[in-house]
């Protein structure tokens, strides 16, 4: 293992988290409130902490995966736990326990909150909190991949916190990694800025469209306000958003396509297809319940609202126009199984993955034919018109049952330290684990997380990391093979 390069690039996430703190440094000046010591403070602790570290360390070495996989765990710790700082300098959220908890919600994107007036934030904070989403929905070591020099191994880095999936898809568009994230990060600072100016244009106070900006492309779900975009009652809002959440769902390789002529490579991949085909299922058959059952006074109000939710829970968004737990249990149902779907590999969504989908059933459907109807053939799987290997349907199969495991075994881990009821104990981690945010029972849309216990909250913290990490990065540190040599 190499060490120093380990510190070194530590020591650059904490100087980009410290520095990062410019905005809401800006925002507080700017509004003139309470929180602009405590923000410049929690700067310059964390720059001061990280700066000689990186400026320190400047020997490089070729990382290896061992190394890419310790700097990916290592760092979501360490920058959640430095950007909870200005929170507890300034009083709002005094717990350590607590402000570990919502940074690390906030950058793995999973939305989840123990706070029960956000609306009583200080500007500067909450635009702080939303960054989070921002920096932390294309994942916050792609970021510091372009500041690495050559040879230092930023393909590990890259590796070591994307989805399994995304090797299954083989979607490629630059030879060298750096040059990826420069135009993924174009990609998605773009897609932001023209969020941020709909939602302006359409009448929303400029500092509320960046925060539902920075929650919304990066499928996160932090909102300025206590009612989330429910707040504003605006169709043309809640219609916009969920355009933007649908496209946070999609690859952003694809997005590049889409934005630059590529349509060729929209219209051949298998994942998109199906990704598009349950997003209009999920939303046809929820919003067909609400307006047969009366819940909304018309097929409109019906699509609008039904739409949106299961747009929010599909792409692990999180923002909410409604409280859900009052419509249809079969409104209900298809939701909570939405919560299990995800995005697609290389979106800002986590969850399963559509992807994962894909193999497991092609791979079902290939065996049963196999087995009953055509005994000589031989079982393949196809994606985007090219036959993946055995070893990447194993993949896709362990990870869908890892997944399931550690729902049920964090359940019942739930209960016992919380005593919750089960249904709200399964919400937990699924909320946690697909980074969704809000779930059901006493985590549901009206509800939060600030009544979980301390061990509880750590818990459901490390379940965020391991769902945003795709599993296998954050699990592998617990083999003891992985520490030798």
């Amino acid at each position: 293992m190499h060490f120093l390069s380990i510190v070194h690039i530590i020591g650059l996430l904490l100087t980009a988290t410290g520095s990062s703190m410019l905005l809401p440094l800006l925002c507080s000046l700017y509004y003139g409130e309470s929180d602009l010591t405590a923000i410049l403070l929690a700067a310059l602790i964390t720059v001061g902490t990280g700066l000689p570290s990186w400026l320190c360390t400047k020997k490089q070495t070729e990382l290896n995966i061992r190394d890419g996989i310790v700097i990916a765990v290592a760092g979501w710790i360490i920058v959640s736990a430095a950007s909870g700082l200005p929170f507890m300098i300034h009083g709002s959220i005094p717990s350590f326990t607590d402000a570990f908890f919502e940074m690390m919600s906030g950058y793995t994107t999973t939305g989840a909150t123990i706070l029960n007036d956000i609306e009583t934030l200080p500007h500067g904070l909450l635009l702080w909190r939303s960054e989070t989403h921002l920096l932390g929905g294309m994942g916050f070591l792609t970021l510091i991949i372009l500041f690495l020099p050559k040879g230092m191994g930023g393909l590990r880095l890259f590796r070591a916190e994307s989805s399994p999936g995304q090797s299954f898809t083989g979607e490629k568009f630059a030879a060298r990694t750096k040059d990826t994230m420069i135009r993924l990060w174009s990609v998605y600072l773009g897609l932001n800025l023209l969020q941020v100016i709909l939602l302006a244009g359409g009448g929303m106070e400029l500092f509320d469209a960046l925060c539902t900006a920075f929650g919304t492309l990066s499928t996160s779900g932090y909102s300025p306000k206590n009612a989330s975009i429910g707040f504003y009652k605006n169709a043309y809002f809640d219609w916009v958003i969920i355009v933007f959440m649908f496209l946070g769902g999609t690859s952003f390789v694809l997005l590049y396509h889409m934005v630059y002529g590529g349509i060729k490579e929209i219209t051949r991949n298998t994942e998109f297809k199906w990704y598009t085909i349950l997003v209009v299922f999920f939303c046809v058959v929820v919003s067909l319940i609400l307006w047969q059952q009366g819940t909304y006074s018309g097929i409109v109000d019906s699509i609008r609202y039904g739409t949106f939710q299961v747009m929010s829970l599909l792409t692990t968004t999180g923002f909410g126009t409604a409280d859900y737990e009052q419509w249809p249990q079969a409104a209900q149902m298809f939701l909570y199984v939405s919560c299990l779907i995800g995005g697609c590999a290389g979106s800002t969504a986590s969850g399963i993955k559509i992807v994962h989908y894909v193999i497991v059933c092609k791979f079902i459907w290939g065996t049963v034919r196999k087995s009953f109807f055509q005994p000589m053939s031989i079982v393949s799987v196809r994606l985007n018109g090219r036959q993946i290997d055995v070893s990447m349907i194993n993949m896709a199969i362990c990870y869908f049952i890892v997944n399931i495991f550690i729902i049920f075994i964090g359940a019942c881990f739930m209960t016992l330290v919380d005593d919750m009821d089960y249904g709200t104990a399964m919400s937990s981690v699924i909320s946690a684990l697909m980074t969704i945010g809000p779930g059901f029972g006493e985590i549901g849309p009206t509800e939060n997380f600030y009544s979980i216990s301390t061990m509880g909250k750590w818990f459901l913290a490390w379940n965020m990391m391991v769902g945003r990490l795709e599993l296998f990065s954050a699990l592998v540190i617990f083999y003891p093979s992985f520490w030798k040599r």
